[in-house]
């Protein structure tokens, strides 16, 4: 419930604290004294929109702060843990507004977006403005509030779950229906290269090998020449080679060491190349012994290398990648060829989807006719009790499984009332006038307060067009719902005033050059004579107060 309500530099509020009480709270004022004051400051706190005029004239910004008991409102308590806003039992909403019109929100002290002020908002407090009736009128809020009525909310999800997944797989059908034409000739493109890249097969590493062996027989004869005039150098020329030639020096070496022992080193090392130089010929020798020139193979190597070339250059890549082009082309075929396949099964899961949808449907327009034809019987007894003694109220849910699908199900809601006697149901807007109207909304919130349950209720004004008999009732009905949940009524009427636990006053004060609103809550005495002063205007008569201390006491 709501405690306590600060504000501070708000319109022409310059400071207030309001402490609010379990039960029913009324408030009054004279008019254009701002007795919605209160709760459009507190409609900020809970996330409403602000604008630079809401801060007091000739100051820097608006302070707005409310308090709520959360100790047996267990929806709001596991909100404030799991964004980890908690703070024992209690919530404070808090709201600053530049002038320049920046706003901040807080919550327990912690700075958060607008956006949590909302959500938090909505598990607190629940507010009916004296414009609601205008709404009902309409037939999506209609819809809405049979829906709040039937309080069937996994049914609903159901419905849109089933929706999206089906607008979803429509989209995607429409995407790839209108890419079809440009898919095929993709398709035909990439069938053809894959096909040439598939005739010539290159295989993982190839064309390096390709390219290493080409290089060694494009210049094979000259390998030949060079090799075998190299191993004729180094041992085979009889005339000269360096092999003799070194073995000769190990010698002489050799045999100086017998008088120089330093020259031992020397000898090692030219015996040591001496060996090296002689493996060197022989593995030359093999080396040229085991070439040969095969005009056939080379022909046929030179063609694979030139066609690998050719490939590449005309794909625009490295000859080395042409094995991850092909492979590329091969998935990216593969995806077209599985798009066909994919138009295919999408028909199947859209028609699946819709019939999962109707089925969804089916169960939400049951609920609803259950719950229509309860919310029927118990609006129409209401408005009988608001002194429409021959009132009908219907609630027509009509099925239409024919029409588009529809993110809210395949019902149309209409409410249907019948003010007079012999007077056939018609929708409501046809026949109900801006009192009846008015009566017939009050008679909503009432219901859908009792079987929505909110800790707090505020009614702003919504008793606007009632008076005599109808006031008194409609004060009843605010007092009954007051013993399970708290209400706080803006109000001009004596009759609803009277039924309040507690009763605020707002008036306005000024010294002819600042104007300020103060709000007071009245004592038994003050709220006689602030009765009587609704019942008769300024003029306070003995039997306007005589009357007024007599609807206190009812």
């Amino acid at each position: 419930m709501l405690l306590q309500l600060t504000i501070q530099n708000f319109a022409i509020v310059r400071a207030l604290d309001i402490d609010w009480q379990q039960g029913m709270t009324t408030i009054t004022g004279e008019t254009g004294a701002g007795k919605s004051i209160a709760i459009d400051a507190l409609g900020l706190c809970l996330g409403d929109r602000a604008t630079t005029n809401v801060v007091r004239p000739n100051t820097s910004k608006a302070n707005l702060a409310a308090t709520f008991d959360v100790t047996n409102n267990q929806l709001a308590s596991t909100w404030l843990k799991a964004h980890e806003l908690d703070a024992e039992d209690e919530c404070i909403l808090r709201r600053v507004i530049s002038s320049e019109g920046r706003s901040k929100a807080y919550i327990n002290g912690s700075q958060v977006p607008l956006a949590q002020l909302k959500e938090i908002g909505q598990l607190l407090i629940n507010i009916h403005g004296q414009h609601d009736h205008q709404l009902i009128v309409k037939a999506n809020e209609q819809r809405k509030i049979l829906d709040a009525y039937a309080n069937h909310p996994q049914l609903l999800e159901d419905v849109k779950h089933y929706f999206h997944q089906w607008r979803i797989q429509v989209s995607e059908l429409e995407t790839l229906e209108k890419s079809k034409q440009q898919r095929e000739a993709k398709k035909q493109l990439l069938q053809y290269q894959v096909n040439e890249l598939n005739e010539f097969s290159l295989q993982p590493d190839e064309f390096e090998s390709i390219e290493t062996e080409y290089k060694r027989q494009s210049h094979a004869q000259h390998i030949l020449s060079e090799t075998l005039s190299t191993v004729q150098t180094l041992s085979e020329n009889d005339q000269f080679n360096l092999v003799d030639q070194l073995q000769r020096s190990h010698e002489s070496i050799n045999s100086l060491a017998e008088f120089d022992p330093e020259l031992n080193n020397i000898a090692t090392l030219l015996n040591e190349s001496l060996i090296q130089l002689e493996e060197a010929s022989l593995d030359l020798r093999h080396y040229h012994e085991k070439l040969e020139l095969d005009p056939e193979a080379f022909a046929h190597l030179e063609e694979r290398y030139s066609i690998a070339v050719q490939l590449a250059k005309k794909h625009q890549v490295a000859p080395e990648h042409l094995v991850d082009f092909h492979m590329r082309l091969c998935k990216e075929l593969e995806g077209i060829s599985g798009d066909e396949s994919r138009l295919s099964l999408l028909t199947e899961n859209i028609e699946q989807s819709k019939a999962s949808y109707n089925d969804a449907c089916k169960l939400l327009t049951q609920s609803r006719r259950n719950a229509a034809s309860d919310i029927s019987k118990r609006i129409t007894l209401s408005m009988q009790e608001l002194n429409m003694p021959h009132g009908q109220f219907d609630v027509a849910v009509e099925e239409d499984s024919a029409k588009t699908l529809s993110l809210n199900g395949a019902d149309t809601v209409c409410f249907n009332v019948s003010i007079n006697p012999g007077q056939a149901l018609e929708a409501m807007h046809k026949v109900a006038s801006g009192g009846e109207l008015s009566r017939i909304s009050l008679a909503m919130q009432v219901i859908l307060a009792d079987k929505i349950v909110s800790p707090t209720l505020i009614f702003d004004e919504v008793d606007v067009g009632i008076s005599g008999p109808t006031a008194s009732m409609v004060g009843a009905k605010l007092q009954m719902l007051a013993k399970n949940t708290q209400v706080i009524c803006v109000t001009h009427l004596p009759q609803v005033a009277c039924k309040g636990h507690q009763q605020m006053f707002v008036a306005k004060l000024t010294d002819g050059e600042h104007t300020e609103t103060s709000v007071t809550e009245l004592s038994e005495g003050a709220r006689i004579k602030e009765i009587a002063r609704l019942l008769a205007g300024d003029k306070i008569t003995e039997n306007s107060l005589a009357n007024a201390q007599e609807l206190l006491a009812s």
